[in-house]
Order: structure tokens, then C-alpha cells, then sequence
């Protein structure tokens, strides 16, 4: 790997990187958000002095360098102002997720040994009074949301804009403790303390550095010519180290405005009306946008449908090489303009994304279908691949090289190589310091060289250099003949279908995979409304009649579509059930970023994959859930199995090493 970079003309820190901003873009606007239906707005020199306040505040409140600040709420300046501000008197910011359980929080907060907190409302303070008996070093939290709060005991319990008016009350007592502290920031201090998802235990408190988040946020910048121009919408959870890239890193690099919407429930709409010209989204915001329009266009006139089937089948065909600035031929093009006015244009201003420049996803592998349905209409939709340990950026996809099957080539600064097992492996700049108190697991993961295993398996194309992943290493496995098992790869091929929301595969050491599968609602729902079928909950529609047919057919597609893999034939599922209940973060199934926790779910649901082996055709299961409110209980119901046809295995099967 090159030298470690050094920073230049000073930018060593996000606190530095604000001082020139509030210089060099002082007029333009760093963050708006939408509150009570208007959007407000700061500039860079109305953000430095906000953030200035705070951290004045801090200082005044006992906040000492090396501390540790948890971060608690939706996507709010307020929160970004927190965590600059926390940098700059040397403090480290741990953003939570806000929609985890007391319980979660607590193993955070004493991990890390927070001593301040930052929250947004009642909701978060009163998690935290929950738990505060457990934190040994909490002292105390800053609240921004005062409704309901009055009746409180503010001893410990103060209010954000208080804290900035002590911290402006006290400037001239402060101040060069502030520009003190500024200045012993270097490359090496720790920028922020994200906490992994923690899909096989505890999480792990990941320490990234100025030197990760700004070389990550200058090379990723660079490469997508990013600019102080560009608007982006923040609304993914802020203790997601994407949202830290985008929102932080990459917005006080480069000087562009971060956006934030009034709520998750307006968060379409306020999509719209900013227009982003940079974009991030889960594939499962694109697969629930597409299915949206398509829900839309079931119930419009025959004379719109016929239009929109019409130009999106030309979109198909010629968008994607018009967007990569490949030769069409001059009808296609003019064809292409007409559908944009009659149909793209407004579909993209519908969906917000009509000033897209760079859209980006990750975390799942997209469909193919979903893929190009976008960049037909001309939306340079990327994929890229990333981890929390990496500071986001491992691979991208260059314009004119972007493909739904691989994530592209090595980002700038990145060096890659496989192992002889398949797993991949990276060292970069943006390569994390090590895990918070767990030097054991550090070790295991970086070594001494800085090569970071990433638990995938994948591999290079020798023709095109791009990097095609197969699934997490770890759950790559064998059927019991000694064939491929690679779970992700059947699972992601079933979440193509807009009906399936979930899929887990199960077959490793066994002769056959079998699956559980968790319907989409919303999807779902929609078709039951048209076809007038009734149902009272998830669980009555989930079991009907026509959704089984229709989940088992998707089920046997998808099989003849794997039949065809040489390696991965005998991946095929047998039997399947749907499930009686969504896998839900809050009952531990899944990870706050959505990712399905397979050991916690084999074990919890042992007696459904019983069923599955033994031949039986229904199952009656009884499970523990958790309701909004913190409440626990349970839910019975009867499932139904269903055996799915296979296709049967002409090529020889390859052994698993």
C-alpha cells in the first residue's frame, strides 16, 4: 500500500474542513430541513457559529477531550451540529439508532462509556432514564424536542438551545479552549465511533479517523465530480456509517447541502420538492418506489397504461445506452425524447429524482429488472460495495460500466485481493483504527499489513475487472453431496419478485434447501384490494390460497433459473413456508439496517424448519414478538407448507472446497 497520505493546507480534521467552508462558501446554504411543512435553512457561516455555540457549551457543561457523546434522533442538523461539534473540543460522537430498544442502547452507551447524550425527544430521554441506573459514566443528556419535557428533573436534563445560549454567554471564557482543542486535531484522531449491526453478537464499536472519513470523502468525491452545487437528502439512520460518508464527510468536503426531511412519514414528498442531485437509497427504497408506480399504473386508464408499456419497453431497450453515451440511431433517440416528455420526465419528477446526477445502492444486491427499470429512464443508478470498517467505499462502478451483476472496480486508493477460500480482502486509507476495546477482534479482522477481511466471497472478472460477490464467506457452504451451498445468491434472486419482502434459505449439510419467506405487504395488499379479497392482518393474507399459488411460482422460477448454474444447481428450494409474522429488528431476527441475524432466526423458528425436513404439510408454531410500545407476547398460527418443483441437474455438480 502507497504512504499514508498526509493532509494538506491543514484540512485535517471535519472541524477544519468547517472553518473553510464558513470562508469559502460562507452564503450558501449547508442544511435545511422541513419543520411544521416549511423549510428552513442555515448557510456554512451560520452553521460554523451554531456549531461554535454548542461547542462552547459542551466545554462549559464539563465535556473534556476523549469523551465519549452518544447521538440519539432522525436525521436533524441539530445532530449534525452535535457531532462536529463534539470533534471540535476533541470528544468522540457515537450516533445510536433511534429506533433501537432501550436495552440496545444501553450495551452501546456502556461500552463506550458515554457521559453526555444528545437526544432528540421524549421518546429517546425516557429510553435513556430507563437505563441510566446500568450507565456508570452517564452525567448528562441534551434534549431538542421540549414537548412533554417540562415536568422533568433538569438537573441533568438540559435543553439543546439552552446549551448553546450558556455556550455563547460564556465566549470570552471558552473561546481559546475551543481553538485550543481545534488545533490538536490531527489525521490520526478519531473522527467518530459507529457500532457494526452485529448480525452474530454483540456490536462492535468501529473507530474511524480523520484520516478515513476525509481521504474516503475526497477520493469518492473525485471520482463522481461531486461538487459545492450538489443537494443531497439525508434520511438514513445517522448511526449508518453511509450516512456519516454522504452527510458528513463527503457534504464538508466538497461544500454541497445536506437535506433533511420533516419526518420518515413526508419523507416522498419532501424527496420531491428538494430534488437531489445525489442519491443513495437501499435497494429496497428502489424495489418499494418501483412497486409503487406499478400499483399506480394497474389502476390507471388503458390508454395510460398502453402509453407507459409502449415507451417503457423503448426505455428498456435504448435508455441505458443513451445514459452510458453509446451510439443509437437517430429515430431511437427522438423516440426517447418523446417518451421523456410524455412519460420519464414525469415519472422521474414523481419520484424526486429528476436532477439526479449520481445515484448510488448498496448493502443488498438489486434486481436486475429494478436495476435497469432506472437507468432506463435515464437515472445514472450505481452500485457500490462497502463496510463500516472501510469507511463505505471498497469498489464503484465508473460511468459507462455499470452492470446489476457486479460492484464495480477497486475505488481509488483501495487495493483488493481474493483469497484462495474466495474471501476478499482490502486495505485502503479508509481502512478503520481498530474495534473499540476488542483487541481480539481486531486482529482477526485487520492484520498487520492493514488487509481487512471482509467475510464475503467473490471473485474478479479476468475481462472486465470487476468484482462480482457470492455471499457472506461465512454462510457459504455444502449440501450434504458435497455441492455449493450459497444462501444470498437463491435469497436475493427470490427478493426480486415486489411480493417477496424476505427470503431465508436453509440447506447447508442437508440434502435439499428449504425456505422461509416473508411477503411485502404493501404489494401484497394492493393486489388483495384490486382482486377483492378481504383480510384482517399480515398473518390471515400471508396464508391465503392465491398469495401461496402466486409466492410458489415465483419460488419455481426462480429454481429453473438456478438449475442453470453449474456450481450453485443444487441450491434449489424443495419446500417453502411463509411465514407467520415480518422478521422485525425489535424481536432480534434482524439488524437495524436490515440484515437477517440467520443463527438467532434457525434457532428461534427450529420447529418451522423441522417441518420443512420432515415432510409435514402444515405447521402449527407459537412466537414471541415485541410491540411498538416495548411490550412483549405472542402469536399462534397454522402454516401451510408447500413443496415447490425442481428442476433436474444435468451438469456435474461442483464440490465445494
Amino acid at each position: 500500500m502507497t504512504q499514508s497520505s498526509q493532509a494538506t493546507d491543514g484540512l485535517c480534521s471535519v472541524p477544519a474542513l468547517l472553518q473553510r467552508n464558513a470562508q469559502k462558501f460562507g452564503s450558501k446554504a449547508a442544511y435545511r430541513e422541513k419543520e411544521f411543512g416549511i423549510w428552513q435553512s442555515w448557510t456554512w457561516a451560520e452553521t460554523e457559529k451554531e456549531i461554535e455555540a454548542l461547542a462552547l457549551g459542551f466545554i462549559n457543561l464539563g465535556v473534556n477531550e476523549g469523551d465519549f457523546i452518544a447521538i440519539i434522533g432522525r436525521n436533524r442538523p441539530y445532530f449534525y451540529w452535535a457531532m462536529v461539534a463534539a470533534q471540535s473540543v476533541g470528544a468522540v460522537p457515537v450516533p445510536l439508532y433511534n429506533d433501537a430498544s432501550a436495552e440496545e442502547m444501553a450495551y452501546v452507551m456502556e461500552h463506550c462509556g458515554a457521559r453526555f447524550v444528545v437526544c432528540e425527544d421524549q421518546e429517546q430521554v425516557d429510553k435513556v432514564i430507563e437505563i441510566q441506573d446500568g450507565l456508570h459514566q452517564f452525567e448528562h443528556m441534551i434534549y431538542v424536542d421540549p414537548r412533554g419535557l417540562r415536568k422533568y428533573d433538569h438537573h441533568a436534563l438540559h435543553r439543546f438551545v439552552d446549551i448553546q445560549a450558556q455556550g455563547r454567554a460564556t465566549y470570552y471564557e471558552w473561546i481559546e479552549d475551543l481553538k485550543a482543542r481545534r488545533e490538536k486535531l490531527t489525521y490520526d484522531s478519531t473522527c467518530v465511533m459507529l457500532y457494526t449491526s452485529g448480525t452474530t453478537g454483540k456490536p462492535k464499536g468501529v473507530v474511524l479517523s480523520n484520516r478515513n472519513i476525509i481521504e474516503t470523502a475526497k477520493n469518492a468525491s473525485e471520482f463522481d465530480n461531486l461538487n459545492a452545487g450538489d443537494e443531497i437528502l439525508a434520511y438514513l439512520p445517522m448511526a449508518w456509517v453511509g450516512d456519516f460518508i454522504f452527510s458528513v464527510g463527503q457534504a464538508y468536503w466538497t461544500g454541497f447541502c445536506t437535506n433533511c426531511p420533516e419526518s420518515p412519514e413526508t419523507m416522498m414528498t419532501d424527496l420531491r420538492e428538494i430534488g437531489p442531485t445525489y442519491y443513495f437509497a437501499p435497494p429496497r427504497i428502489f424495489e418499494t418506489q418501483l412497486t409503487n408506480v406499478m400499483i399506480r399504473m394497474e389502476d390507471a386508464s388503458p390508454f395510460k397504461k398502453r402509453l407507459f408499456d409502449y415507451f417503457m419497453a423503448h426505455a428498456k431497450r435504448v435508455g441505458p445506452a443513451i445514459l452510458d453515451g453509446k451510439s443509437v440511431n437517430a429515430w431511437d433517440r427522438l423516440k426517447y425524447k418523446l417518451g421523456e416528455l410524455a412519460i420519464y420526465g414525469p415519472l422521474k419528477n414523481t419520484l424526486g429524482f429528476s436532477r439526479v446526477r449520481v445515484g448510488y445502492t448498496a448493502g443488498e444486491a438489486i434486481g436486475p429488472e429494478i436495476f435497469e427499470f432506472y437507468r432506463s429512464l435515464g437515472i445514472n443508478l450505481k452500485q457500490l460495495y462497502g463496510q463500516t470498517e472501510a469507511s463505505v467505499f471498497i469498489t464503484v462502478q465508473p460511468d459507462g460500466e455499470v452492470r446489476a451483476d457486479t460492484v464495480g472496480i477497486p475505488s481509488k486508493g483501495v487495493e483488493i485481493r481474493i483469497a484462495d477460500n474466495g474471501e476478499i480482502f482490502y486495505r485502503s486509507e479508509g481502512t478503520f483504527v481498530e474495534y473499540y476495546k476488542n483487541a481480539e477482534s481486531t486482529a482477526s479482522t485487520k492484520d498487520a499489513e492493514g488487509w481487512v477481511a471482509t467475510g464475503d466471497a467473490g471473485f474478479f472478472e479476468p475481462d472486465t475487472g470487476h468484482l462480482r460477490i457470492i455471499d457472506r464467506a461465512k454462510d457459504v457452504g455444502a449440501m450434504a453431496d458435497g455441492s455449493l451451498f450459497a444462501p444470498k445468491y437463491v435469497e436475493n434472486k427470490l427478493k426480486f419478485y415486489p411480493d417477496i419482502l424476505e427470503a431465508v434459505l436453509f440447506g447447508n449439510g442437508k440434502d435439499r434447501c428449504v425456505a422461509f419467506i416473508n411477503i411485502d405487504l404493501t404489494a401484497v395488499g394492493n393486489w388483495a384490494e384490486r382482486n377483492n379479497i378481504a383480510y384482517a392482518s399480515y398473518q390471515e393474507l400471508a396464508g391465503h390460497p392465491k398469495v401461496l399459488a402466486s409466492i410458489q411460482s415465483h419460488v419455481e422460477e426462480v429454481n429453473k433459473s438456478v438449475a442453470q448454474d453449474e456450481m450453485l444447481s443444487g441450491c434449489q428450494v424443495h419446500r417453502f413456508v411463509i411465514l407467520h409474522k415480518e422478521l422485525d429488528a425489535d424481536d432480534g431476527e434482524m439488524t437495524r439496517t436490515r440484515k437477517v441475524r440467520r443463527v438467532i432466526v434457525a434457532d428461534k423458528f427450529k420447529d418451522i424448519i423441522e417441518a420443512l425436513y420432515d415432510g409435514s404439510p402444515q405447521i402449527s408454531t407459537k412466537t414471541e414478538v415485541t410491540y411498538e410500545d416495548g411490550r412483549k407476547g405472542s402469536i399462534s398460527a397454522t402454516l401451510t407448507i408447500i413443496d415447490a418443483k425442481v428442476q433436474p441437474v444435468t451438469t456435474q455438480k461442483v464440490a465445494a472446497e
